[in-house]
């Protein structure tokens, strides 16, 4: 009797993977995924625009950081414009620095 309830098992077993290949098959999921495409639907390299769109965030953030700092300073020390045109020139170059790092040449390459 435990011979026998150990074939079903094992029947069960197989037929329950056999249906669960049909399945996978079905819908696709055994199936390598596909590699990504080259190009955006657009035209662009998808690296193009992640390379554009890191270098836009690069300058802003700089900007926008240097902005509040020398906004706060000048708040703080009743100094209107001294501090803000300072900063935002000082944000404009840490901004273009940046950039430059991210799209210049890399040392030992």
């Amino acid at each position: 009797m435990s011979q026998n309830g150990d074939e079903e098992q094992e029947r069960g077993a197989a037929s329950f993977e056999a249906r669960l290949a049909a399945a996978r098959d079905r819908r696709g999921l055994d199936q390598p995924p596909a590699p990504p495409p080259e190009t955006a639907p657009d035209g662009l390299s998808s690296n193009a625009l992640a390379l554009g769109l890191r270098v836009g965030v690069e300058l802003l953030s700089a900007l926008v950081v240097a902005l509040a700092i020398g906004y706060g300073l000048d708040r703080w020390l009743h100094t209107r414009p001294l501090f803000l045109a300072v900063f935002v020139l000082l944000g404009g170059a840490a901004g273009v620095l940046n950039v430059w790092r991210v799209v210049g040449p890399r040392p030992g390459k």
